[in-house]
Parts: C-alpha cells; structure tokens; sequence
C-alpha cells in the first residue's frame, strides 16, 4: 500500500458519503466502493483520475458512448471512461457492478463480509492483478472501511455525517406556479435511524425501492405500504422511506404548514399515517392546506384548515397510494 495516509483520510473524508450513498442505491458494499477508489486512483492522486475522473479504472468497453481518454495500463494507449464529475463514475462503477452478469454472485454474498466481496471481484474477472484482493482487505482493514457499510445498513450510526434532503419546488398557489418557492432543507442521517420512533432512512433520487427492500429484508409490497406510495421503481426525489409502519400519531402535536408543502409531505416528515393526518384534519384527499395553517397531528381539529387554490399536486399524487378514483 504505497498511498500516503493523509491523501487516504482525505479521500475517505470526501467520497464516504458517495459510497454509502450508492450502496444505498444498488448494494455495492461503501466498504468495497472506498477501497477500490483508493487504489485505483492512488487516494485521488493518479494522473487517470485527474485527466478523467474515473475513480474505478473502468474502461470504455463496446458498450461506452461517453467521454474517453488514453492511458497506459495492461497495455499502452488503452480507451478508459471519462466522467465530467466524480460522482457520475461513482454511479456508472455500482451500475457496472449490479447490470453485469459476470458480478451477479457478488450481490449475494453478505454485504459486511468485504473478504468475500474483494475475492469475488477478483474472481470475476475485474482486475488482473493477483494480489488485488488481498490490496483491497487491507485498505479496508487499515482505514475501517466496513464502517460505512454498517452505516448503510443502519446499523452504526455516524453522528459526524449529514446528508441534505432535497429542496422540492412547487409552483405557488395563488398564481398557478408562476413563482416558485421551495420547502426548508433539511439534515437526515446516514443510514436507518428513526423519526417518531419508526424506522426510516433518507434515500437519493433514482434509488431503487427493490434495492431498499433487500437492504433492510423487507418485502417490496410491505415498503410501499409503510409509506403510503403506488408501486413504482425507483425514488422520483430524493425523500424519507419508512422502514416499518408510520404511527397512529405525530410526535409532535401540530405541524405548521411550510412552502411547497404537501399533506404526503407531512406525513412522511412527522411519520405519521396518512389516512390519519387527512382524518384529524378533515381533509380529503387531494386537498392541500395553506401555508402557516397548524395540523394536528394526535387528534382531531375542530375546523378545516384554510386551503390553497390549487388542490391537487403532481408530486402528491404521483406518490401517494391515497388517490382520487
């Protein structure tokens, strides 16, 4: 291992998130994502990734249309993958792991054994180099690497790492989306942790809901169930999935209505069943309260909140199993 240990610590620093992001995504271990980015880039240092920002040594195959540069590897000039960003060659190296049927068996394998995981990819054929599973497990072993992958199952937690949840832009009522306005961001952990002692984890856009539900052993119809949702493939936002049934009842006693708002957006912020928040509220299905109106959120109101003019948002039907018919 010839990188020096504060490149290492940096990289780790700046791509841990990354990682456990995509793992996520797709089930590629952050502990196996870290490591291989480490060694193929020499901890972010090699001339590869500073031309092309390939992190995993990927290279152009039949299949690639995008960007490509020339570099010497097994053999001189060879075409490898240039990526505009380092997080599109994070997601093209899970895609490339989890869409080949050479890497099928590797999914499932434990996601915690990385010794398994490093001599499978070896075994499959990804890297010539002998030596490169043992390479791998000492990375991994040397930087506790297999933190990041306990993160992403949700079982470590890392009070020291944050990710934003989206900011979601709905066009404003009173004059039909001509002005935009969006709801505040905010901070989730990385990992399963719980809002109103329910299970949830915060997932990125295009995260498969099948990968989510294999992560956490949980079957598909189930997870829809939990978070009020039609069946769909992946995360249209990046959103809050519920890990087990929302609560009867908020934790809090009332919600004030912020910009951009919906009532699905509620209940899955305070995780509380929807049926429950519209009954408590009474509200139906499709309504939308006001910005600033208080909703309860443990029981009933006396009074309909003010709504909005426009009652009946995309982003609330398109992911709300509580539809008109």
């Amino acid at each position: 291992m010839a990188q020096d240990g504060d490149a290492v610590e940096q990289y780790i620093a700046t791509y841990k998130e990354l990682a456990i992001e995509e793992m996520i995504r797709t089930g590629v271990p952050a502990s196996i994502k870290l490591a291989q980015g480490i060694h193929e880039t020499d901890a972010g240092e090699s001339v590869l990734v500073r031309k092309s920002n390939n992190h995993f040594g990927i290279k152009c195959k039949n299949t690639w249309t995008g960007e490509s540069v020339t570099h010497d590897d097994d053999a001189r000039g060879e075409c490898f993958r240039k990526y505009e960003k380092a997080e599109d060659s994070y997601k093209d190296h899970s895609d490339f792991l989890k869409n080949s049927p050479r890497y099928a068996s590797l999914f499932k394998l434990d996601p915690t054994d990385y010794k398994d995981w490093a001599w499978g990819l070896k075994k499959a054929g990804y890297a010539t180099n002998p030596k490169y599973p043992q390479i791998l497990i000492k990375i991994i072993e040397e930087y506790n690497l297999n933190d990041y992958t306990l993160i992403a199952l949700g079982k470590k937690q890392d009070d020291s790492q944050i990710v934003a949840a989206a900011v979601t832009d709905i066009g404003n009522s009173d004059n039909q989306g001509e002005n935009k306005v969006s709801t505040p961001v905010k901070n989730y952990p990385l990992g399963q942790f719980k809002i109103n002692d329910t299970k949830v984890v915060f997932v990125k856009k295009g995260t498969s809901f099948l990968t989510i539900a294999d992560t956490y052993d949980i079957s598909l119809s189930r997870l829809f169930e939990f978070n009020d949702m039609q069946q769909q493939d992946i995360a249209e936002t990046d959103q809050l999935i519920y890990l087990q049934r929302k609560r009867k009842t908020g934790n809090n006693e009332f919600h004030i209505v912020q910009p951009g708002e919906t009532v699905y957006d509620i209940a899955q912020s305070e995780a509380i069943r929807l049926e429950n928040l519209l009954s408590y509220n009474m509200l139906t299905v499709g309504q939308q309260p006001a910005i600033c109106e208080k909703l309860f959120l443990q029981s009933k109101s006396t009074v309909t909140p003010r709504l909005t003019l426009k009652t009946d948002y995309n982003i609330y039907d398109n992911r709300s199993a509580t539809k008109n018919q």
